[in-house]
């Protein structure tokens, strides 16, 4: 496993945590990644920089990162197919549009705090 594997897998498990219908309104504790493409991608690339990606899928454009080089996608589990990746360069503009703020600032908060808890541990 790769330090990117490995980070992305600590990711995952502290978005698993705080996702909610606080930072989605489409989340369901039977699909928690549902709808948080967009607010992810954002607290992805405030923390770790990198690229706002976006592709299109069956239910519309799926937000992702890229990282040196390689798609950072932690929310593609909310999808029940496979993501043909189109790899479009994309925007924090625009990423912005599958959110809004109030579900960006919790998330962000939430997923920083969750991390600096861990750190001090």
């Amino acid at each position: 496993m790769n330090d990117l594997e490995a980070q992305d897998t600590g990711n995952k498990h502290v978005l698993m945590k705080v996702w909610s219908i606080e930072s989605s309104s489409k989340w369901t504790p039977e699909n928690p990644a549902k709808g948080q493409g967009g607010v992810t991608a954002l607290v992805v690339n405030d923390l770790l920089g990198g690229e706002m990606m976006k592709t299109k899928t069956h239910e519309g454009w799926h937000f992702y990162n890229q990282i040196d080089g390689q798609r950072y996608g932690l929310t593609e589990s909310q999808f029940s197919e496979a993501i043909e990746y189109m790899d479009v360069p994309s925007s924090r503009e625009e990423a912005f549009l599958d959110t809004n703020e109030r579900q960006y600032v919790y998330l962000k908060q939430n997923v920083y705090q969750d991390i600096f808890k861990n750190d001090e541990q």
